[in-house]
């Protein structure tokens, strides 16, 4: 029997396989290593700190910032990670086939909660439904203040 992460990172490897052919792109080990390791991963990310995961926890301090960049590209292009924007502060990663949440996300420090609340979804199916809308995917993103900032700010 498979593990999670083993049955997660088929998945992802047979999609990642798929736009890399699309693309004429080369499967290659270091995009392989990114893979493992974002679908190995249970918190959003920088680039960087994939970079330095990469080297510290797969012994790859070879693969490039550069290289990393263009494989998350690609993987957010086939839905294996997705993405939320920080504006000018740039992107922060999560593996993308996991269960669906939302994110409530501090903007003094950038602390991203998860949650999952059936009603909200329920609701959203409701909205969809009276405009006549099918909803394929969406993003529910609240900004505002953690607990930790606002105690900080007493």
């Amino acid at each position: 029997m498979q593990n999670k992460n083993q049955t997660g990172f088929d998945e992802a490897l047979e999609r990642f396989v798929k736009i890399l052919k699309d693309n004429d792109l080369k499967y290659t080990f270091q995009r392989e290593v990114i893979l493992r390791a974002i679908v190995a991963s249970d918190s959003h990310f920088i680039p960087e700190e994939l970079k330095l995961k990469l080297s510290k926890e797969y012994g790859c301090p070879h693969i490039g910032t550069a290289t990393i960049y263009r494989t998350l590209s690609l993987l957010e292009e086939a839905g294996i990670v997705t993405s939320v924007s920080f504006g000018a502060n740039g992107k922060k990663y999560e593996y993308g086939l996991k269960a669906h949440h939302d994110h409530m996300i501090c903007d003094r420090c950038g602390k991203m909660i998860e949650f999952i609340d059936e009603e909200i979804e329920n609701r959203q199916k409701e909205i969809a439904a009276l405009h006549g809308f099918k909803i394929v995917n969406h993003a529910m993103q609240l900004r505002g203040i953690c607990k930790e900032c606002l105690q900080e700010q007493r």
